[in-house]
């Protein structure tokens, strides 16, 4: 069964007019919708558009900021950049992976509301180390302190 909602996917295209060299654009929309790039939409897509489902795919593999994996709707990026490692960014992503029970390879809880991933890079050296949540920039992190966001986030699910 499908999780797709492919009324969503036509508005998507309808919104981009249906062009190839929207491409990148639609998955980025896709993506915003379901928080990663779910395989059905491929075949679909890719007829919609007139080109091949390889292309599709390829370019969907070739940019990094597009995922395959479900990810979870709180997205924890720690930067493990040289500043960032240098100044102990390894002990934050250790206390978030064990807080949430993932590791390197299994990166979004089960109950798909939490991802925790490394990036190279968030272009805030001077703020080391860094991390976003769901893109806000959090600088000089602590473990304590993505501790602290995570207990807030918890607080704010079981509220809703």
């Amino acid at each position: 069964m499908s999780t797709v909602d492919f009324s969503r996917i036509d508005s998507i295209l309808d919104a981009h007019g249906r062009s190839k060299q929207a491409v990148i654009a639609i998955l980025q929309d896709i993506q915003e919708e379901y928080n990663y790039l779910p395989k059905e939409i491929f075949p679909y897509v890719a007829r919609a558009l007139d080109i091949g489902e390889a292309r599709l795919y390829g370019v969907a593999t070739f940019y990094a900021d597009f995922s395959l994996e479900p990810k979870g709707k709180h997205i924890f990026r720690c930067c493990d950049g040289t500043a960032c490692h240098v100044r102990r960014s390894q002990p934050i992503l250790d206390r978030l992976r064990t807080e949430l029970g993932l590791t390197e390879s299994h990166t979004t809880t089960e109950d798909l509301l939490y991802t925790v991933e490394t990036v190279s890079c968030l272009g805030a050296c001077g703020l080391a180390p860094a991390m976003t949540l769901d893109g806000e920039m959090h600088p000089n992190m602590t473990p304590d302190k993505a501790s602290a966001l995570l207990r807030k986030l918890r607080e704010e699910e079981n509220d809703d």
